[in-house]
């Protein structure tokens, strides 16, 4: 006779609140949600997410903790502690638990998309593969901080821009929506010709105010069905390939992707895994479906005796010093260094494109903005200097 035990367990349902229990090898003679838990069942997804600087913070703290040979199990058990997010708290003690039981510590993270992206579970996995977890946790932490300082820099520098755009769309607004039909009703009463730009501006407020509705519902349809088709297989494959093109934007993507190649390719070699294995798992880990095509390409040119380089010397957004070190490094033996160089390389060249790009951005869209206002001044002034002129 085994031992009854009576406890909770947090699930979506009571289908996969069994499946739990029976992956504990339990079983379960009862089971019964609990009252007013339907509640909870509903939730929106975009509010779901975990901050991603709750997870930096977790990231670094469990890097520390692995770096002081404290077992995974109870390195995750301190960090159940320290976690202030509670929807993450509780996370960490499911996958404490599942850990606990015997599940891998990536198959535990990989239940909880909303905390942990496919990116960091890949990485986690390879660096259970290799047996260098800690060498991978403390990447992973380095990473995320950095890509959290990339963004806090982009939003501080988008910030005083955002304003202004918000201030000139409600200007812009009373202008076309009272301020134009008023001057429309003037201008034709006077007889005089009109500059091209007030004829514009009279078509463009004309035009808004009579099918205001029908842009809206355009313009929230148009978006939805984007985000729905970037999500689809072949949406996502044109997308990622057509974002990677993108003026300044695309260069920085490219960089970000060829780091996280380099990165964890080198990783893995380190470890001891083959080079179609570790192709196998950077395809995943890269983040990008044209880049994942190329390295599962790439894998089946090794596996059938050629060069690592082969299909990275014929894309255009892999730069040619990629596939000629790597060339370099697949003759001497030595890949694993040549790959450890690359990332340095363009990790420097990234933080430059990063400072760069965050330099611009503010000028720029205050040259946008200034135009926008000078066009909109323009048509409005100049008919009323010809009709002043006319006295």
């Amino acid at each position: 006779m085994g031992q009854t035990k009576v406890g909770f367990v947090e699930a979506d349902n009571l289908e996969i609140a069994t499946d739990t229990l029976k992956d504990k090898d339990l079983t379960v003679v009862s089971i019964e949600q609990e009252a007013g838990g339907g509640l909870l069942a509903f939730e929106i997804p975009f509010f779901n997410k975990i901050p991603i600087k709750d997870i930096v913070i977790f990231s670094r703290q469990f890097s520390v903790l692995m770096g002081a040979k404290m077992p995974i199990v109870t390195s995750l058990k301190t960090m159940i502690r320290q976690t202030q997010n509670k929807r993450l708290q509780k996370m960490i003690v499911s996958i404490a638990d599942e850990v606990e039981s015997g599940t891998s510590l990536s198959m535990a993270m990989a239940k909880y998309p909303d905390a942990f992206s496919n990116f960091f579970v890949n990485m986690i996995r390879s660096g259970e593969t290799t047996g260098r977890l800690e060498d991978v946790m403390n990447y992973l932490a380095d990473q995320m901080e950095k890509d959290y300082d990339l963004m806090s820099k982009i939003k501080g520098a988008m910030t005083y821009p955002i304003f202004i755009i918000i201030g000139l769309v409600i200007v812009g607004f009373i202008m076309l929506t009272f301020v134009v039909p008023k001057l429309t009703v003037v201008l034709s009463e006077s007889g005089a010709a009109l500059p091209l730009p007030t004829r514009m501006l009279i078509f463009v407020s004309g035009f808004a105010k009579q099918y205001v509705i029908q842009i809206v519902v355009t313009v929230v349809l148009g978006l939805a069905g984007l985000m729905w088709w970037i999500k689809t297989p072949n949406g996502k494959r044109h997308w990622d390939g057509f974002i990677l093109y993108l003026p300044v934007f695309g260069v920085m993507l490219q960089r970000i992707y060829l780091v996280r190649f380099t990165q964890s390719l080198s990783t893995l070699l380190a470890g001891g895994v083959d080079i179609p294995g570790s192709l196998d798992v950077c395809a995943d880990i890269v983040g990008n479906a044209k880049y994942r095509e190329q390295i599962l390409a790439t894998k089946k040119e090794v596996m059938d005796g050629n060069s690592i380089t082969m299909v990275f010397a014929k894309e255009r957004t892999i730069p040619t010093m990629v596939s000629q070190m790597m060339a370099v490094g697949e003759e001497t033996g030595r890949l694993n260094d040549v790959l450890e160089k690359l990332t340095s390389f363009y990790s420097r060249e990234l933080q430059n494109l990063v400072s760069t790009l965050v330099s611009a951005i503010e000028p720029l869209i205050m040259m946008v903005m200034g135009a926008a206002v000078g066009v909109m001044v323009a048509a409005i002034i100049m008919p009323m200097y010809s009709l002043a002129t006319q006295f």
